[in-house]
Formats: C-alpha cells, structure tokens, sequence
C-alpha cells in the first residue's frame, strides 16, 4: 500500500493527514507547532499519525508540505543579508521603488517607508549593457565584477542577487555573473533575474529576485533540515512543498526558487476545499478558512480556483503566480473591546494568540475574544474532545461582562455583537474575492474551514446569500487535506510585448511550444512521467496604452480553435466583467507563461454508511442556544455518528475531533454521501 502524508504548519498547531490512496482511509492528527524548530513539531506529529494507522516511514510514498517559512522570514525580518548586482547607473532601483507610496494624500508625509531586502550600501553596479532587443551594446567588463564581489564579500552578504537591464531577453551577462560568483563568493546562493522572472519591468523583476535570495539561506536550512530528519525516520519517498498558486514543487526547486512558496500556508486551504467541492459535487465555492488570528478567503469557479500575477506578504508585493487570497484580522482569538473615544464595540485585529489565549481556555487569558462569546452564547459546548478538554464558560462570561458593562448592555447581547462583528469582518472580506470581482456570490456555495470556520458559516451565508454553506469532513485539518491531494505544477514566463494586429497565430504558438518544452522537462526531472503531464498557457492582454494587464488562461487546442481574435474576445469580456466598459483600443498581448501540471491524485472520498435521516444516534444531549434574540433549545452530535442522508433540524451543534459545526435556528443540515454537513434555509427545503 503507498500512502500520501499532508502536513500544514501553523502558527498555533501542526496539522497532519494521511491518506491511504487505495481505500481513501485516512488518519488525522494535530499537535502543537515548534515555531524554534518547525521540523520538530513536524517528526512528533508524523511519529503518532504512523502509529494511530500502524504503518512505518516506508510505506509513506509522498511527504506533501504546506509552509509558512519563507512567509515568517519576510514578516519577521529574518531574510539573508542580500546583496544586489545592477547595470552601471541603476543602483538606486531598491530604493526608487516606482515612488510607490501607499494611502491616499499626504501619506508620504506619514508613511514610514520600509527598509528594502536589499540595502543601498550592499548593492553595487557593473559595467556593460544589453538593448531592449537583447543585443550586447557594451560587453560586461569582468574585472570590475570580480571587484564588485569582493566588495560585497567584505560586506558579508548572505545570499546574491544579480539583476541587469533587459536580462529578461538575454541573460548571458547574468549567468557569466554567476559562474564568477561561483569563484568568489563560493557557498553563497546566487539568484538571477533571467531565471527567477524572466519579464520586463526593471524593477518588479529585481524585487523578486532579491525576495527569492532573501529568503533561500533560511528555506533551504529549513528543507534540507526536514529532510534529514526524515531520512533518521526511514522515510525514503518524494518530499514536495506546496506552491503559492496551489501546486507542488519538488523541495529542491523549493531551495532554488523560494519566491514562489512565500504563500504556501493560505493556498493548502483553497486546494482542500477543491477537493472535497469535487467529491460533493460543486463546482462553484466561496471559502472561508479561519484561524485563531486571521482568515483566508478564495473564489473557486467551475472547479478553478482565482489565481493572481503577485503575491503580498506584509509590504512586499512580488511578482510570482499565487491563488487569490484574502486576508482579514478576524479569527477565534480576536479581541474584543470598547474604544473610549467613540464607544463602538470593536473586533479585532488584534489577537489573544496561542499564548495566552482566549480566556476559556484557562491559560492566562484575560481580554474577551470571539471564542469566549461563542462560549458564553453556547455555541462551543464546555466539554470538547469527548470531556477531555473542558472549557472555562464562567471566565468567558466574566470576560465578556466587561464589553456588557461598557455598551450598557446585556450579556448575551454584547457576546453576540462580538459574533455579529467578526461575521461582518468575513464579509467584507469575501465581498472583496466576489462582488468586487464582478461575480455574485448567489451563484457560490461557502465552505467554512479551519479551526472556527464551521462556527461561522452559517452566519456568514446568510449574509451573503451563498448556499448551502459546507463544513467539510476534517475541517480543522483542510490545508493538510489539500497538501495530500493537489498535483506538481510549474511555470515559466516572458516577454512579449506586441500589438495584437502585428501577430500572428504561428508566432505566438512557436514561443509557446518553447515554454511548454522547458516546463515539461523540469516535471520529467522530477520524475513525472510523460504520459502524466499536462500544459497550459497564460497570456497577459491589455488595451495599448494601460498599465495593467488581464492574465487569460487558455489551453493549445483552443488557441489553434479560435486564433488571435478568440484570445481578445475572451480579454474583452474579461475586462467588461471587471471595470464594467471595453475600449476600442488596439489590444497588446505583454508576456507569455506556461504551465505543466501534473496529474491530481484519483484518492477517493470515503463513504459514509446510509442513514434513516434521523441522526438521534448521534446524538450527545440536550443543550441551550442564545441565538435570534432569545434562549432556544438546541441539540449537541458526536459527526462520527451522523450518517449519510441524517437530517438536522437547527439549532444544533455538530461536535468531532478538530471543530464544531453551528446549525442556525432557522436552518437545516443534511449529510451528504461522503461526510459534508451541507446547511440550507429550512425555507429553501
């Protein structure tokens, strides 16, 4: 038997699942993160998973790794000390940055701009030139580079980046760069610009090409860490890291091109919930993954999730292939409290965190959180994980009463404003991925994930108007899920940059087949196997003149199907759906990418066996609610009893392992064939 092992690292806890990719069994295990050492909370998780399903490190065929490390390591600050290789006369480009300044007026005058990755006083320049053509103008003058590299071996730089004008339609002046780094600044890791982005836009491409160096010295101790410590396991299978567009790469192209992982940790979630839209049979998903301090939402249409051209992390905008995800303040640890200036209750964004938490959990807590109001309203039940955890709902009433005492309110009214807030912070968000996107949410179901998000989706559908609203099987470990269930992916890009009616279909599939040659053969290095890979392409359109793009996906029998003006129909539709008008200028096709997948795993979803519709069964005890306005009688069950076809009449709460599921008072919840809490207005039948 082969199995698939998903780990996701959080802040708070390590999530681990392991699927049986025969019978679609699977196993699943949470155990608390080691943020001094990420690779230790991982081998304690991976010891007790084997040993709940009684295998060795052998018989794991894929070690699939959603990470935050790269991500910490821009937040924190704790990138190598980079040092910057430019064309004689561009020294500056860190530091000019396109004049961005974030804000509306006057904000340069109160914005503190960040430090770049790469300092002024470790970037140094080199004489020689290539056009906008790619034809050497001036040769590149060796012995001043040799100088220069000295100069930054003095400096002690940690990590290199080389980014010369025009690189990106001739790196020759950047790879002769490179092999004489290799002779003076041996050990040190070398990025370029030609390799990393090979786009134009001068300073976009050095950006991410100093954030790939940044980051590489600490990914690849990290990475070649975790695989060693394996290797003491008997693991001897394929170790992969999650991409930032929701694919994996192999944990050696992870070493070379961190860049593209900087948002491995948000797109595991969004791979999960693809999966299991797959299994329940939608095609159409609103996601909502939240956490202790944050949540992550994404638009999945027609089985494809959004994805964008940058990736944001903190200040830093970059320019790599990430799944659209948005980020808001609000989660189960998020504070609650009462500014005195306006005396409006307020949520977020700060958080109790891990430590010390929210008041319930009895470890130290003071401030009222989001789940001490879900505590006090009755929502998390005091006894989870069968009796074994037991939640302080007499502190969390303590908490809250001081949010009560400062709006002159009741108390359950003060703890379900605290809930009516973070549901509206939810929102907002997903109106960001939807309505503002031009797609109407009516057309989306939204699945809630992650440890809270099954306590929220309710709520949040209704205001949305997306049903049903989805807890998934195993919420709580969903971007482990999605690790254990995507496929390898990778890409290439270039420059492009001509009108449309200067280009004809024979030019643009030439330069395409190339791209897709060089991807295909990274997936064959990986051990994919030919008859497994798959292509695809993205090009970006604008009308002339715009300085911004729409990135279009299309695949070659298309492109050979309906030519250069199919291509521009699908752009202006595209852009009448986002800004509402198209223009009657010329259109520009700007750069070119190609993608090589991999095949997606056929792992099954377990059924579950069939039900009479009445899930008394499962059924714990009574219980109370204050939802609506009033105290309600509710029902608690155990989800590892309900079975397919149960019928749950709201309100009810919907306990296991990892979450708990909130059926709202006017709602019904079904369970599909494969385990999905699927919600429904009882009006809606």
């Amino acid at each position: 038997m082969t199995y698939r092992l998903g780990v996701d690292v959080g802040g708070t806890f390590t999530d681990l699942l392991l699927f049986d990719e025969a019978s679609g069994a699977f196993w699943r295990h949470k155990t608390p993160s080691t943020p001094h050492d990420s690779s230790e909370g991982i081998l304690t998780g991976v010891k007790a998973i084997m040993a709940q399903a009684g295998i060795t490190a052998e018989e794991i065929a894929y070690f699939l790794h959603g990470t935050t490390v790269a991500t910490n390591a821009v937040l924190e600050g704790k990138g190598a000390k980079v040092g910057l290789v430019t064309t004689q006369g561009y020294r500056d480009i860190m530091q000019i940055a396109r004049s961005f300044v974030p804000g509306g007026l006057a904000a340069w005058i109160v914005w503190p701009k960040p430090q770049p990755l790469a300092r002024l006083e470790h970037t140094v320049e080199v004489p020689g030139r290539m056009d906008a053509a790619g034809r050497e103008v001036a040769p590149l003058d060796e012995n001043a580079v040799r100088a220069a590299l000295r100069k930054l071996k003095g400096e002690r730089v940690e990590a290199l980046t080389v980014s010369l004008m025009n690189a990106y339609l001739n790196g020759a002046h950047e790879a002769r760069i490179g092999a004489i780094a290799a002779e003076e600044l041996p050990g040190i890791p070398v990025s370029l610009s030609h390799e990393v982005l090979p786009e134009m836009q001068e300073y976009e491409r050095t950006l991410s090409t100093v954030a790939n160096a940044a980051v590489r010295p600490v990914v690849s101790k990290y990475v070649s860490n975790l695989r060693d410590r394996l290797a003491t396991e008997g693991f001897k299978g394929r170790l992969s890291l999650l991409r930032s567009d929701g694919g994996l790469m192999s944990s050696q192209k992870a070493e070379e091109h961190p860049v593209n992982i900087l948002m491995s940790g948000p797109a595991g979630g969004v791979t999960g919930a693809l999966w299991v839209a797959k299994n329940a049979g939608f095609e159409n998903i609103l996601t909502l993954d939240v956490g202790g301090t944050s949540t992550d939402v994404a638009l999945i249409q027609g089985l494809e999730p959004r994805r964008q051209r940058t990736t944001e992390v903190g200040h830093l905008s970059v320019r790599a292939s990430a799944l659209d995800v948005k980020t808001v303040g609000a989660g189960g640890g998020s504070i609650a409290h009462v500014p005195q200036l306006t005396g409006a209750l307020r949520v977020g964004p700060e958080s109790a965190g891990a430590v010390p938490g929210p008041v319930a959990y009895n470890k130290g807590g003071t401030l009222p959180t989001v789940t001490d109001a879900n505590v006090v309203l009755g929502y998390l039940p005091e006894d989870l994980l069968g009796g074994s955890f037991k939640l302080d709902r007499e502190g969390a009433k303590a908490a809250v009463q001081t949010i009560a005492d400062a709006l002159g309110v009741t108390l359950m009214e003060a703890a379900r404003g605290i809930i009516d807030i973070v549901n509206e912070n939810m929102f907002g968000a997903l109106r960001m991925i939807s309505v503002q996107q031009g797609y109407d949410p009516r057309e989306f179901a939204l699945m809630g994930f992650g440890g809270a998000g099954p306590l929220h989706v309710n709520a949040v559908a209704r205001l949305m108007g997306s049903w049903p609203a989805i807890s998934p099987v195993s919420p709580g470990v969903l971007c482990a899920l999605g690790d254990a269930t995507t496929r390898m992916r990778t890409e290439t890009a270039r420059s492009f940059s001509r009108l449309a009616k200067d280009t004809s279909i024979a030019d643009l599939v030439a330069v395409l087949d190339d791209m897709a040659a060089q991807t295909r053969s990274e997936l064959l290095a990986d051990g994919i196997p030919e008859e497994q890979i798959t292509s695809l392409f993205e090009i970006d359109v604008r009308y002339a003149g715009q300085a911004f793009e729409v990135p279009l996906t299309i695949t070659q029998d298309i492109l050979e199907q309906d030519g250069i003006e199919g291509i521009l129909a699908r752009f202006d539709e595209e852009h009448l759906r986002l800004f509402t008008f198209n223009m009657d200028t010329p259109h520009e096709i700007v750069n070119l990418r190609a993608v090589a997948q991999g095949q997606a795993p056929a792992l099954p979803a377990a059924t579950l066996p069939k039900g009479d519709g009445d899930p008394a069964a499962a059924k714990i005890r009574d219980h109370t609610v204050w939802i609506d306005g009033s105290e309600r009688p509710a029902v608690i069950y155990d989800r590892a009893k309900l079975k397919q076809g149960d019928v749950i009449e709201g309100p009810a709460i919907i306990t296991e392992m990892d979450s708990t599921t909130l059926v709202e008072h006017d709602c019904r919840a079904t369970v599909d064939a494969v385990g999905n809490i699927l919600i429904n207005l009882k009006t809606k039948g």
